[in-house]
């Protein structure tokens, strides 16, 4: 099978930690380490941050501070005719973008100079991101329509599960798409007994004491909510430690959420956790992960815990319940404390078939990332080979002129806010 050269684009990467930039990653790094294909990553700059510490190429272009009204972005300005060029030295196989917006715009104007189709993969709810960030309904109508023009003038659409599917159906995407999930860089197992007892004595918890856990962005969106309240009505009934790993701008307004409730000596916050073997340890030492969150389109942080054979509770029907048969290799409840309440009741009832539930998961929830990249280049072959005959989308098509006006009046907007809020711009 020849060896592509693979091209991809994230308008967000580290420093910044969320789950499209860990996504974007793995990608990289699987498709380097198996030497599947020689990947590199095109990414908004982060001033001051060393990309030496990765395997692959990091290219960066001038970025935008928005940490004003999303904590830790930047905004990408994609034209940039050096990057382009510089890109194009590359001789890129295979285009991968994994955001609508700057990414794209660069992955389809690169696509009409160079032989490579667009693979795009949709993780995100971007209409609930749009809806909080700007409150005109016109504006959000118009950059949703921008969005999904977009996305449907790549060649092939990724979605990371049904859920996604769906949601990219709401804001106006009406093309074809392949369900492709993405992995977790934990292996399978558990993690080994001394690390889970270091963690254990660091944060205080007895061995006997049922944990239940929370990994994410500290955010409400994340139903965070929904565990406190349901915990409030549990804590006269049954002993327990609720871990917070994480952190986020409702950090604060949460942590007081829980002084109000009571819970103070149930709760324990342990901040971000960067180290992923300590991670794993906490996943191994608790007895339940919570994740009531219906705005995640894929849930990785359930398959991670899975990884180490810990059971999630999840809501129905969300994109984190895919797979998940309630009772088996996992649990369901509705969107509301009271549900959630019931049913820790009845899970903490029985802690060995809790812990069998955990097993399961691990059999059946598990997909490592090198699964889903492997399975994903054998996808990029496909698609290659499809342009080659001529079936993919024209390669003339780059930014047309009415895009280019779009982004213009996008741009202008920035620039009001780079006045409003003083904004600085890093070339």
């Amino acid at each position: 099978m020849e060896k592509f050269n693979v091209c991809l684009l994230n308008d967000s990467f580290p420093p910044l930690i969320d789950g499209v930039a860990n996504a974007v990653v793995n990608y990289a790094k699987v498709l380097k380490e198996a030497d599947l294909a020689n990947p590199f990553v095109v990414t908004p700059k982060y001033p001051g941050y060393d990309d030496s510490d990765f395997e692959f190429p990091i290219m960066r272009y001038t970025s935008l501070n928005i940490g004003n009204l999303v904590e830790g972005y930047r905004a990408g300005f994609p034209f940039i005719p050096k990057l382009l060029s510089d890109i194009i030295k590359k001789e890129p196989n295979i285009i991968h973008t994994h955001c609508p917006f700057a990414s794209t715009m660069i992955a389809r104007e690169l696509r009409s100079k160079v032989f490579a189709p667009i693979i795009f993969t949709y993780h995100t709810k971007f209409d609930v991101d749009i809806a909080k960030s700007v409150k005109s309904r016109t504006i959000q109508k118009n950059v949703a329509r921008f969005i999904s023009r977009n996305i449907s003038a790549c060649d092939e659409v990724w979605v990371v599960s049904k859920g996604a599917a769906d949601n990219l159906r709401e804001i106006g995407y009406d093309g074809d798409y392949v369900i492709m999930n993405n992995g977790v860089d934990f292996p399978k197992g558990k993690q080994a007994e001394d690390r889970v007892r270091e963690v254990s004595k660091e944060f205080g918890i007895d061995i006997d004491v049922p944990v239940l856990l929370f990994v994410g962005r500290m955010f409400w969106y994340k139903g965070i909510r929904i565990i406190i309240d349901a915990l409030e009505k549990l804590k006269d009934e049954q002993d327990f430690r609720m871990v917070f790993t994480g952190k986020g701008a409702d950090e604060e307004e949460i942590r007081e959420y829980v002084r109000e409730h009571g819970l103070d000596d149930k709760v324990i916050f342990t901040g971000a956790v960067y180290d992923r073997e300590k991670l794993r340890a906490i996943n191994t030492r608790a007895d339940l992960f919570l994740f009531p969150s219906t705005y995640d389109t894929n849930g990785l942080v359930v398959r991670e815990a899975a990884a180490c054979g810990l059971a999630s509770l999840v809501i129905k029907d969300s994109c984190a319940s895919e797979g998940i048969i309630d009772g088996v290799n996992g649990y369901l409840c509705d969107e509301n404390s009271w549900s959630m309440y019931e049913k820790l009741k009845e899970i903490l009832n029985d802690m060995d078939h809790l812990h069998q539930v955990g097993d399961t998961a691990m059999d059946e929830i598990y997909i490592s990332w090198k699964d889903s990249v492997s399975k994903a280049y054998e996808r990029y072959h496909l698609l290659y080979e499809r342009k080659r005959a001529g079936n993919c989308y024209p390669d003339k098509q780059g930014i047309t002129d009415q895009m280019y006006k779009m982004s213009t009046r996008m741009l202008l907007l920035a620039q009001k806010s780079i006045e409003k809020y003083n904004f600085k711009v890093d070339d």
